[in-house]
């Protein structure tokens, strides 16, 4: 499962950083980085429930997602600035119903995620042009 995972998480971080390209981190706001990454809010080891959950991820500078850990309080209120309180609550309420729950990918719906995304990604690209 977690090859599955990868396999399909790199289509979706292609996604995220196209569709996020003309915006700056989502943590400190910085437009000029050598590297983007998408990087999530709640941390994909610890809530794999929210792994391809576009509102949990967002173009992060390379400094921030790496060397700060997320720099997840300035992620926290860029979400904020950039979508609303509602928003970001959403989220959280998510997050924290998986760790009572738990969450358990499939092969299936890991599948279907990477051709998924991988469709999205060409669109986006295609409007794009």
């Amino acid at each position: 499962i977690q090859r599955l995972i990868q396999d399909a998480r790199k289509p979706f971080h292609k996604f995220i950083r196209e569709r996020d390209k003309n915006k700056p981190c989502i943590s400190c706001g910085n437009h000029y980085a050598d590297i983007f990454d998408a990087g999530h809010y709640f941390k994909a080891e610890l809530y794999s429930g929210l792994i391809f959950d576009e509102r949990n991820v967002n173009k992060q500078c390379r400094g921030c997602n790496s060397f700060l850990h997320g720099n997840e309080s300035k992620y926290r209120i860029g979400l904020i600035h950039r979508f609303s309180k509602g928003y970001v609550d959403l989220i959280d309420s998510k997050a924290l119903l998986e760790k009572k729950q738990g969450f358990k990918w499939d092969r299936f719906a890991l599948e279907e995620i990477r051709e998924y995304y991988k469709q999205k990604l060409k669109q986006l690209k295609d409007a794009s042009k």
